[in-house]
């Protein structure tokens, strides 16, 4: 490989089961507004499995400290168009964030239906696993609602435990990452 064709760190281009290409890269300040854009052609049950309540919109302040995550505690990675940032559409976003003085940090995952079945959710997890693992964390965790199950059987196939929460409805998934074994990390298998 020339150096000219090489991407980036957590840049990756891959094509999915039906044909199309995506960048799985870090988010950046650009991808504010086709975030927006992209979060109006959300199904009501997507967003609520997500944010756990029906919400119409993402802010414009949302948006704005989703793409401008810290780099010391937070990572987000989008799957977009293979195009320039702020141009490309979002199908998919992953994010972890380090709960302050722990060696936890806790994730989110929303892929859109226009790409979800596809192996998006499982790829862009592993990369969230891996970074957590560079961090040297020890633990890696999600609330989940009971009746997401594509989300808990993927969550159970990468090895996280079910652990019960104090909210109605909700579980949480829960890696920890001191003895996540190393299939973890791998490289993903070709989507396509």
């Amino acid at each position: 490989m020339t150096a000219r064709n090489r991407l980036p760190p957590w840049h990756e281009e891959i094509r999915l089961a039906n044909g199309r290409q995506v960048l799985i890269r870090p988010i950046r300040p650009a991808d504010a507004e086709p975030l927006r854009a992209a979060f109006a052609l959300l199904e009501p049950d997507e967003v609520r499995q997500r944010f756990l309540f029906a919400r119409a919109e993402l802010s414009p302040e949302t948006a704005s400290r989703l793409t401008q995550p810290n780099p010391k505690s937070e990572f987000v990675l989008v799957a977009a168009e293979p195009m320039t940032p702020g141009d490309a559409l979002v199908g998919a976003v992953a994010r972890a964030a380090v709960l302050p003085g722990t060696r936890q940090a806790e994730f989110h995952i929303l892929v859109s239906h226009y790409v979800a079945g596809m192996g998006l959710g499982r790829h862009l997890m592993r990369r969230l696993v891996r970074w957590a693992k560079g961090k040297r964390l020890e633990r890696l965790f999600g609330d989940v609602l009971e009746e997401n199950e594509p989300m808990l059987a993927l969550a159970k196939s990468l090895g996280f435990q079910r652990e019960a929460v104090d909210a109605p409805g909700m579980v949480r998934v829960s890696l920890d990452l001191r003895r996540a074994s190393a299939h973890d990390t791998a490289p993903a298998l070709p989507l396509g």
